[in-house]
């Protein structure tokens, strides 16, 4: 292991909040697709295999995350094509991460593509809990933040 690796400064409280912060609101962007997704299909009782919906809900949370992520941007004067360019940039390693997790565990704990008041909380928690990290390294690392 290299002595930068070793030498890593993982207990700044601030990166930790700030990158907290920045977590949450991808989190909120891919929830909104995600659920979404998850819902529809759980209401409408359309027959779709549930590969397809849980892959549906992923590529729709990336979106809206995208989405969400672009616009908060542009609230903070970023033009457009920054402000995607940037939300795509930063924060999409995490979202597959986020997306990934939150899916994976709604398949272990339901079989796939069904919302219901235990599992969300569940898939919340692995969600924020997986690209944290990677967000925080990010940040103390290179000053690198989407918000």
């Amino acid at each position: 292991m290299s002595s930068e690796a070793l030498n890593f400064n993982w207990n700044c409280k601030h990166t930790w909040k700030k990158s907290a912060k920045n977590t949450l609101w991808c989190l909120l962007g891919c929830a909104i697709g995600d659920f979404g997704t998850i819902l529809f299909f759980q209401i409408s009782n359309i027959p779709f295999p549930v590969i397809a919906i849980m892959t549906l809900a992923i590529i729709n949370g990336l979106i809206t995350s995208i989405i969400l992520e672009t616009f908060i941007l542009m609230r903070q004067n970023f033009n457009f094509s920054k402000a995607f360019n940037t939300a795509i940039g930063m924060s999409f390693i995490s979202m597959i991460g986020m997306e990934l997790t939150m899916n994976i565990t709604d398949v272990i704990l339901t079989g796939g593509a069904v919302l219901n008041w235990w599992v969300v909380p569940i898939m919340l928690t692995v969600g924020f809990l997986t690209p944290w990290p990677y967000n925080y390294w990010r940040l103390k690392k290179f000053n690198i933040s989407c918000h």
